[in-house]
């Protein structure tokens, strides 16, 4: 799944935050399916297991990818009402248990850098979220949370392209 050809730039070198929103998102979505609570000791476990199916080594990769991901579903475990309810907002028509569990988690994620990571550009957060959701669930998957995320987005009092409140606001 995190093969080089996903998770590197121009030059060849890993983006441990792309790894780490992957491992978020699959974390999130192995909760939801078992209608589990996230914890530390789960997740150490998740991971272990992730880290050897895919050869995610003890290097500077794999501690960057692992604090990331612990990072953001540690945001979504203590904030997930108020992420969710900014999905709800933008999904009037779709009960949250009608959108797909890897759809749903993958909002999540991209909710909770835009609402909770001031250092992470909103559009990087939807560009990010649209790429996992093509990858791991389709293009019209991608396509629908564009629209949600881009709602969100929408709502924020900050520059969607930088991590500061807009000039002039």
């Amino acid at each position: 799944m995190f093969d080089d050809e996903d998770i590197n730039d121009k030059q060849g070198v890993p983006h441990a935050k792309r790894v780490g929103r992957e491992l978020a998102m699959q974390y999130l979505f192995r909760c939801d399916m078992r209608r589990e609570l996230p914890d530390a000791v789960t997740f150490g476990i998740f991971f272990d297991q992730v880290k050897t199916e895919h050869g995610l080594k003890e290097n500077r990769l794999g501690r960057k990818a692992r604090e990331y991901a612990e990072k953001l579903y540690l945001i979504v475990a203590l904030n997930g009402e108020e992420i969710d309810a900014a999905i709800r907002t933008r999904t009037e028509h779709w009960e949250m248990d009608r959108i797909s569990c890897v759809d749903r988690n993958i909002m999540r994620v991209a909710v909770a850098e835009m609402l909770y990571l001031d250092d992470v550009p909103p559009v990087v957060s939807i560009d990010e979220a649209v790429g996992i959701a093509r990858d791991y669930s389709g293009i019209e998957a991608g396509n629908f949370i564009n629209g949600v995320l881009n709602g969100v987005k929408d709502t924020l009092k900050r520059d969607p392209r930088g991590g500061k409140e807009p000039k002039g606001e």
